[in-house]
């Protein structure tokens, strides 16, 4: 079973993602929008100043800092910052359904 993470250090790995993520935009010259910049100026004032950056506890861990859709969105703030190709949503796939026929009953 996993163990759940001390709210101190879960904030501390939130607060340090989130400057990674800055400083890698920064570094590389990446080209944030407006909407990006301001989620990680947020989400980095609601925990310091909560210690988590949502309040509703079924969208995430009860010992995490961010929920699981912040946590998804600044994954992909960070690979567009060290400039690697965004991940392209799944698509839906037209699959042949083998054994799946429609037989005639005489």
């Amino acid at each position: 079973m996993k163990r759940a993470k001390a709210p101190a250090q879960s904030k501390r790995a939130a607060l340090r993602a989130l400057e990674r993520a800055r400083r890698a935009a920064a570094a590389t010259g990446a080209d944030l929008s407006a909407w990006e910049g301001e989620f990680l100026g947020s989400v980095e004032e609601r925990v310091r100043t909560y210690g988590r950056a949502f309040a509703d506890p079924s969208k995430g861990p009860a010992g995490e800092s961010l929920s699981a859709l912040q946590q998804a969105k600044l994954r992909e703030i960070t690979r567009k910052a060290k400039g690697a190709a965004p991940r392209k949503p799944l698509a839906a796939k037209n699959r042949v359904r083998h054994g799946a026929t429609e037989r005639s009953e005489a």
